[in-house]
């Protein structure tokens, strides 16, 4: 019997349940581990799966090399121009930038590669080398999901708030990208404000965020300068990143946007260059030439920048989405979708360069099945493809104009198995010696139920859900048939009471910014 196998004195049986061995094995999951014993953790490696065969991605790289030199881009602000073409672009009498192959090809060596993106608290730091892979949220959803009426709302400051906590506290979320709008601010600079400080509030975890307008990023970085300590403090560390969309699809620049890059370059800010076309739409219908105009114009952001700053810290932010062709909606939750990122993903690695793009959006409008399919499978394949930063892979429904509470809890869950796929099968001479077989089939009981193997592998080689519910029928009556979204409201609801509303910001430096700024929170 298995409840033999590992005795437990301090289990008091109960009439229906087995006791013993079950008990003994809980106790030793909830035992905390070390960082480097997890199953899961941050930066495992990816790039197992690969869509694009080692051929077509020369042939992408090509296709977008010529598309730079032959089409070029417009719109560009006379700063970017001045810097560009200082670089060894070409100005066109049509107003567009051009860029010889052996400028892109230089520009590429140039730029920075193995960069960290700093979280307040060091040991949230990101490490975007090689596979190494990411998950956390992004976007500017408007609305909010209220799970319990099933109605969308206008998303506010506290709510962001509380999204940015409840990231804090989620181990398979790494960092927290702006993910809604902070609609109830009609002012545009306190929104920009705002979001900034309602982010870097919940969570010491990297944040990004974006800027309504150029004109708002010096403040925002007095800000940033009172939370790090000081600018000098915030150079050595910068814990915020800018998500930018340079480029206007397809293939013009967006000058406002790029005054802001300019501006976060000067103040130590890295970026995210952001190219978010829609396929049929602002991008070619064919997956293989989006992800040409997606690599193109994200190539003249590095272009761009390290003509500003060689080296300089900066995320390849191929980001194009999918079009549903019967609508033109957008279908963030497709299997076209997954694939888009996926070899974005594989150019990302072809190139060398830091990359990220978008996985984990739900086309649902719930946490329902339909969006359990849509998260787990383009999270997976992002994560299997080695992209350093996946955004968007918690919480968004609706092709992104909804975010859920619940669904970021859930999506913790997703992302653990996610992980776990990420991680792979480890082949060693220990884990495929045939001593526990052995000893099992010919001096034991005839299973591994607790087996010294068994129980040395249950937390380090295995990953087990918070909220999901993996019990048998008979438990799940006994537990009054618990149902998922409610356990997700009540991990929700746990974790903000556990914060209680307190911002993690000295309350010095907290009262300096109330008095600065106009905060709604």
């Amino acid at each position: 019997m298995v409840d033999n196998a590992i005795p437990d004195s301090k289990a008091t049986p109960k009439q229906g349940t087995r006791a013993g061995g079950r008990s003994a094995r809980r106790a030793l999951r909830s035992a905390p581990l070390a960082e480097d014993l997890k199953p899961v953790r941050p930066g495992m490696e990816g790039g197992t799966y690969k869509p694009l065969k080692d051929t077509e991605v020369i042939k992408i790289y090509n296709a977008a090399l010529d598309a730079l030199e032959k089409i070029g881009l417009s719109q560009a602000p006379k700063s970017g121009v001045d810097y560009m073409v200082k670089a060894g672009a070409k100005l066109g009498a049509d107003g567009r930038l051009r860029y010889p192959r052996s400028l892109v090809e230089d520009m590429i060596a140039l730029a920075g590669k193995n960069i960290t993106l700093h979280g307040r608290d060091e040991k949230y730091d990101l490490n975007l080398s090689g596979n190494r892979v990411y998950f956390g949220t992004a976007g500017a959803a408007v609305h909010i999901v209220d799970i319990e009426s099933k109605e969308y709302r206008d998303s506010t400051s506290a709510d962001l708030y509380k999204a940015a906590q409840i990231t804090h506290e989620l181990d398979n979320v790494h960092f927290f990208q702006r993910a809604m709008v902070c609609r109830d601010i009609e002012d545009n600079f306190e929104m920009d404000i705002n979001t900034l400080y309602g982010c870097c509030a919940g969570t010491t975890k990297h944040v990004g965020t974006s800027f309504s307008d150029p004109t708002h990023v010096s403040s925002c970085f007095d800000l940033l300068y009172l939370l790090a300590g000081g600018e000098d403090n915030w150079r050595k560390r910068p814990f915020v990143s800018n998500s930018n969309c340079f480029v206007v699809p397809p293939m013009k620049f967006a000058t406002e946007s790029c005054e802001t890059m300019e501006m976060c370059i000067s103040n130590g800010m890295p970026v995210l260059l952001l190219s978010a076309g829609q396929a049929g739409a602002t991008s070619p219908a064919p997956i293989a030439l989006t992800i040409v105009q997606a690599v193109a114009e994200c190539l003249a952001g590095v272009i761009y920048v390290n003509s500003i700053s060689p080296g300089y810290p900066a995320i390849f932010g191929t980001w194009p989405f999918v079009s549903d062709l019967r609508t033109g909606a957008m279908s963030g939750g497709s299997g076209e979708q997954a694939l888009l990122t996926a070899g974005c993903s594989q150019m990302h690695r072809f190139l060398g360069l830091p990359g990220g793009a978008a996985a984990g959006i739900a086309d649902s409008k719930l946490p329902d099945m339909q969006a359990g399919w849509e998260q787990g499978i383009s999270n997976v394949m992002a994560g299997l493809s080695g992209l350093n930063m996946v955004y968007e892979s918690v919480g968004m429904h609706a092709s992104l104009l909804g975010f859920s509470l619940e669904s970021l809890v859930l999506g913790d869950d997703i992302l653990g198995q996610v992980q776990r796929c990420v991680r792979g099968i480890e082949v060693t001479e220990d884990n495929i010696s045939l001593e526990a077989m052995r000893s099992v089939c010919l001096e034991g009981p005839g299973h591994y139920l607790g087996h010294e193997q068994t129980l040395s592998l249950m937390q380090t080689e295995y990953i087990y859900p918070e909220v999901a519910d993996r019990s048998s029928p008979k438990e799940w009556e006994e537990k009054n048939k618990p149902d998922l979204i409610k356990e997700a409201i009540k991990r929700k609801n746990e974790i903000l009471k556990k914060r209680s509303g307190l911002p993690l910001i000295d309350p010095l430096v907290d009262k300096k910014i109330k008095e600065k700024f106009k905060i709604y929170i």
